[in-house]
Order: structure tokens, then C-alpha cells, then sequence
């Protein structure tokens, strides 16, 4: 059986260069895109969907590479860039007849939304980050033993071919590892929750793969450039995280400040799946951001 979000429809929509995403869509109102994170699908968002559905129109698409949307080979960097993601969500929007839009994003999603706030400022009404840094910040700041946080980072950067093999040859065990490890509360995901996630990421791994190598290539790149230019956020953003930056020594809400003049930088108790765990946290932390 597909789990669902109650009440929403759910579609494929285009994205960039010919891939169609999966998509859960319901409410009405202000449109409001959720990015799930790793290694999740849309589902994630069902909590914090429902609650802003009476006042917006809530999409909730899987990324390209997860879940049920399309999952290209990765011919080039650029097909799992952020950059191309980006496009693909600014492309779904539209095609639901929505030109401009708050966007949303949780872990891999949260650097997609980022991307798309620095590539697409004319489109993005609102920007929504949960618990990360940008790429280029992220390398920057994982060194010494408490690096070791990211192992997967580094494993999945790795040249095509061992990753995959060693990812595959025990999914389960690889992918449950982060949801046992990053989840303050293993009740706020049941366990039919955790096997889908499972099973979506174990006919993944290829993409998933692909998705984190782009993140130590092309995706450093256009952080630099943009760096370089002095590009910034230029639209309201709320960022809320665990306060990683106590915990490996670095001043996270910094970090985004050089990023985003107009911030509202908040710390959570919750665990990293904090739309699961903290719904109501989360949604009100979107509401007041909407409301800027």
C-alpha cells in the first residue's frame, strides 16, 4: 500500500529537461512548496501539509532521483546539480499555474531551495531552511574527528562505482542507519513511515548517489561563484536548525547571515526530522514566515 498525505491529490508534473515528478497537492490559497530531505520522500511533510492547508495551496513534490518522481542517469554533473533541481521545482509550479511561490526545504531539499533562491529571486516569495548549511559552508566546517558526522558525504563523493556497490549491497542497513541516528523521537516516524522510506530509498540508490556527488562538485562551484558575485538571499528567510554550530564549532547563524540580510535564524530542541517530530514548531515557524 502507497502512503499518502490524507486529503491531497496526487500527481506527476513536469520538471526541467523532460523529468516528471511526483507530487502531493491539497489546500488553497498562497502556494507553499515543501523540499523533503534524505532519505525521505514527500511524506515527511504530511504533518506540517495538513496544518498549512487552510491557508495555502500545499505541493509537496519528491525531489528528482527519490521517491516516485523520475530518476535520470546522471550523464553529467549538472543532471543532479542544484542548479537543475531548482528548475525542476521552479517548473512544477508553474505548471500548477503558480509564477510565484514561498518555497520550503528540509535537509537535501533545504540546498535545492537555497539554489533556487539564489538562481530564481524573482520567483520565490519566502525561504524556508531546515537544518543545513549551504554546500560550500558545509565542507568548510566539517573537518577533524567531527567530520565524522558526515561520513556519507564523503563516501558518496567518491568516483561512480564503490559507492553505489557498498550502498546497495546492504540499503537497508546504510539508510536505516541515518533514521535510528538523526531521530530524537523514533515514535514520531512509524514504523510504516521508516519501510517506505526505506524501500523508496533502496530503489534510489544510483540517484541518491548521484544527488550527494553533485554536492561536492558542481554544486561547490555555483556556491563560489555566487560567493564571488556577493549574491544574496534577496527575499525573507527563516532558518531553523539543531544548533549543529555548538556542537562542531562554528557560528551557524553567521554563516547565514552572510547569506541572507532579512533572516529570522531559530534553534529547535527537536531531532533532525523536525517536521515529523515538531510539527506544530514547524508549521508555525513557516506561518510567521509567510507573514513577513
Amino acid at each position: 500500500m502507497t502512503l499518502t498525505i490524507p486529503g491531497f491529490d496526487h500527481l506527476r508534473l513536469p520538471g526541467a529537461d523532460g523529468v516528471e515528478l511526483a507530487a502531493a497537492v491539497g489546500g488553497s490559497g498562497s502556494p507553499v512548496v515543501l523540499l523533503h530531505g534524505f532519505p525521505q520522500t514527500h511524506l515527511m511533510w504530511r504533518h506540517v501539509a495538513e496544518r498549512l492547508a487552510g491557508e495555502h495551496t500545499v505541493i509537496c513534490p519528491d525531489l528528482r532521483g527519490y521517491g516516485a518522481s523520475d530518476k535520470p542517469a546522471a550523464t553529467g554533473p549538472e543532471v543532479y546539480a542544484k542548479r537543475t533541481m531548482a528548475a525542476d521545482v521552479v517548473t512544477l509550479a508553474a505548471a500548477l499555474g503558480h509564477e510565484r511561490f514561498a518555497l520550503v526545504g528540509h535537509d537535501r531539499g533545504a540546498l535545492v531551495a537555497f539554489r533556487a533562491g539564489l538562481d530564481h529571486p524573482e520567483t520565490l516569495t519566502h525561504l524556508g531552511i531546515l537544518d543545513i548549511v549551504p554546500t560550500l559552508d558545509m565542507w568548510n566546517v566539517l573537518r577533524g574527528t567531527s567530520a565524522a558526522v558526515g561520513y556519507h558525504l564523503f563516501l558518496m563523493a567518491q568516483p561512480p562505482g564503490l559507492p553505489e556497490t557498498m550502498i546497495a549491497g546492504s540499503a537497508d542497513a546504510f539508510f536505516g542507519s541515518f533514521l535510528d541516528a538523526w531521530a530524537d523521537d523514533p515514535a514520531a516516524m512509524p514504523e510504516e513511515v521508516r519501510a517506505a522510506y526505506l524501500r523508496a530509498s533502496a530503489a534510489a540508490v544510483t540517484s541518491i548517489v548521484a544527488d550527494y556527488r553533485a554536492s561536492a562538485d558542481i554544486d561547490v562551484m555555483h556556491d563560489q561563484a555566487d560567493l564571488d558575485a556577493g549574491s544574496q538571499l534577496a527575499m525573507p528567510v527563516t532558518v531553523v536548525q539543531q544548533d549543529w554550530g555548538a556542537q562542531l564549532g562554528y557560528d551557524a547563524a553567521g554563516v547565514w547571515k552572510a547569506w541572507a540580510s532579512d533572516l529570522d535564524h531559530r534553534l529547535t530542541r527537536a531531532g533532525h526530522f523536525m517536521a515529523e517530530e515538531a510539527p506544530d514548531e514547524i508549521a508555525d515557524a513557516i506561518q510567521s514566515l509567510l507573514a513577513r
